[in-house]
């Protein structure tokens, strides 16, 4: 079994998600999350931020941006450490009255960012769910949802241009759900 802190990177592409990807993946993610009826989208900053934004745009819910971070940097392939800094009091703040939240980001790489900030929420009594637009094999922290599962990098339609000979990931048709995985 890989560390809670071990991303899978088979180092045979780098992926690459279209604006368009994108947005087809918020809506997938938004219906499926709309029987649990959340009261609230918290992006994980700063991937998360486009994906929460856009996921309460469709389900009419305010969003907001939590500050987390796993990375140490950007670089392509670097492992994360394992430690992770959660603005606490922010994250408590914002969901201060919110029976249910979700909670999004743009990769669940290790788990531990999406693990630290549902602690946090079970914590305070909020019934909390998680979606991703990506989620690496390496990861082991149970997801609600997720649409593409990955062994590689991707990069994102809000970052810097992904390199030349990069590979765009497949258009969304589905979601994956914590049920399938097991």
């Amino acid at each position: 079994m890989t560390p809670a802190h071990a991303r899978v990177f088979e180092g045979k592409r780098i992926w690459a998600m279209s604006q368009d990807s994108f947005l087809a993946a918020a809506a997938l993610i938004a219906a499926h999350e709309a029987s649990f009826v959340p009261e609230l989208v918290v992006g994980l900053a700063r991937g998360g931020v486009p994906l929460a934004l856009e996921t309460g745009r469709i389900l009419g819910i305010p969003a907001v941006e939590i500050r987390a971070r796993h990375n140490v940097s950007d670089l392509v392939g670097i492992q994360a450490t394992g430690e992770v800094e959660v603005d606490e009091a922010a994250l408590l703040t914002a969901v201060a009255g919110a029976g249910r939240v979700l909670v999004v980001d743009d990769i669940c790489g290790s788990g531990a960012t999406l693990q630290a900030v549902a602690s946090l929420l079970s914590g305070a009594g909020v019934a909390a769910r998680t979606a991703v637009l990506c989620r690496n094999e390496g990861a082991d922290f149970p997801l609600d949802i997720w649409v593409w599962p990955v062994a590689d990098w991707v990069g994102f339609p809000w970052e810097d241009p992904p390199p030349p000979d990069s590979i765009p990931l497949p258009h969304p048709r589905q979601v994956h759900t914590a049920q399938e995985a097991r």
